[in-house]
């Protein structure tokens, strides 16, 4: 069996800090791109489509080309996946954020329906189309990009690191909007300071590109080169036919993190307000608290599987997830002044999205790990990003404490989707194997 050979200090040396800090800064950077469109579809529908068709389809038209980002993400993250696994990880990653940055530039330029009629929202589609393409590559590529970088028994920090810049991503996104917001009237946003945050998607893009510059491919597919042990075969196939388990224990997890992160942070303020009446203020201020929560978490909650295993830290994590998602609807209901902590509690308890990823690098060898990811992340998220919203709306207008069911439901199938995955702490020696005949998932039930 051949290895990789690795460092034997247990700390990330200054170069592999900064590769690891850079990574995850272009990743907040680009996914801000991503999701800063959902912050303004209400005026993107009243731009971009007829003023004679009724409000509601307008905004559900808006909300449809939002869509289409998820949707697109499983082509992008296939493809670009292939690619990282047979040309390297960097490349890909840094393609990733040039195909993010110039849709993102481009929406903020783009006339409205008044200028060139059905033209915008045909061009709208299809910058969000190349927009999912972009992150389907990102996601996975820098989850695999930091845990190949990671020192012994370091994994889980690295990977968790790099989830925060996923959720910080969201979190400037938030700030940026709410910063709009507050500066400009609705009518002033309407006649084109909703361009701002798009444009400075652009800027945020070309920063990303120069962080990137600075990175250096992983020691794993550099050792991968050397030894002309690329995949010979189609990444795709080999996932598909070696690694069934390992598939569908990822996609299982993923999808309960997309659904966590929709319900509670995305739709969290919206469904708040809707159901119980809140203020706007009070509900986006708790929101941003609970994301800045989750930034911090998703480090920590990586970190703690380096040391206890993944089902020790499993287990307590989701359960606060569980207890707190329930306390925060109990309190819109009832008591509205424990809103706030009861939102940051829940903000914690969703560090738990750092044990998808964790699940998936070790789940797949690192001839096929690219794609093994990307496959599982990017089906998840295009099904339940695609039908989380539509359902869980349904739900709230069945019952309002409907949605906290719905997370505790999901949490459950989240917990056993970490229990199907491997229970050991795998030094780097362990996981690192690129013996293709090692393909084959093994649970350590």
């Amino acid at each position: 069996m051949q290895v990789i050979s690795t460092h034997s200090n247990n700390h990330l040396k200054a170069t592999g800090v900064r590769t690891l800090v850079l990574a995850s800064l272009g990743t907040a950077l680009e996914y801000y791109d991503f999701v800063i469109f959902v912050f303004f579809t209400t005026v993107i529908g009243k731009l971009f489509f007829p003023v004679s068709m009724p409000d509601w389809m307008r905004q559900i038209q808006a909300f449809g080309i939002f869509a289409a980002g998820f949707m697109a993400r499983p082509l992008g993250g296939i493809v670009m996946a292939h690619f990282g696994d047979k040309r390297g990880r960097k490349r890909m990653l840094t393609l990733s954020i040039l195909l993010m940055a110039i849709p993102t530039l481009l929406i903020g330029l783009l006339p409205t329906y008044q200028s060139i009629g059905w033209a915008a929202p045909l061009l709208l589609l299809l910058f969000r189309v190349v927009q999912g393409i972009a992150i389907g590559g990102e996601a996975p590529g820098g989850w695999v990009f930091a845990a190949e970088h990671a020192r012994g028994g370091q994994l889980g920090l690295t990977v968790g690191l790099q989830t925060s810049g996923l959720c910080g991503g969201v979190l400037i996104g938030s700030l940026v909007a709410a910063g709009v917001s507050g500066a400009f009237s609705q009518g002033q946003i309407i006649n084109g300071f909703w361009r701002i945050p798009f444009l400075l998607g652009g800027i945020f893009g070309i920063i990303g590109m120069s962080l990137r510059r600075w990175l250096s491919e992983t020691p794993v597919f550099e050792e991968m080169r050397k030894r002309a042990e690329a995949s010979r075969k189609l990444p795709l196939r080999v996932v598909l036919r070696s690694h069934g388990r390992a598939a569908v224990a990822s996609v299982m997890s993923f999808s309960m993190l997309m659904a966590g992160i929709m319900v509670v942070v995305l739709m969290g303020p919206a469904l708040l307000q809707r159901l119980f009446q809140l203020s706007p203020r009070s509900v986006q201020s708790a929101n941003l608290a609970a994301t800045a929560a989750l930034c911090v978490s998703t480090v920590a909650v990586g970190a703690a599987t380096d040391r206890f295993g993944l089902r020790r830290v499993a287990t307590p994590v989701l359960l606060l997830l569980i207890a707190a998602t329930y306390g925060l609807y109990f309190s819109a209901a009832r008591m509205q002044s424990a809103l706030l902590p009861f939102y940051i509690l829940a903000g914690i308890g969703l560090g738990a999205v750092a044990l998808p990823p964790i699940i998936a690098v070790r789940a797949f060898p690192s001839l096929v790990r690219f794609t093994g990811v990307s496959f599982s992340s990017n089906v998840a998220y295009a099904l339940s990003g695609g039908l989380t919203p539509l359902f869980v709306s349904w739900l709230a207008h069945l019952n309002r404490m409907n949605p906290a069911h719905f997370i505790a439901a999901t949490t459950a199938l989240w917990l056993l989707a970490t229990l199907m995955a491997p229970n050991e702490r795998f030094s780097n020696s362990q996981w690192l194997m690129l013996d293709a005949r090692s393909t084959r998932f093994e649970s350590s039930m």
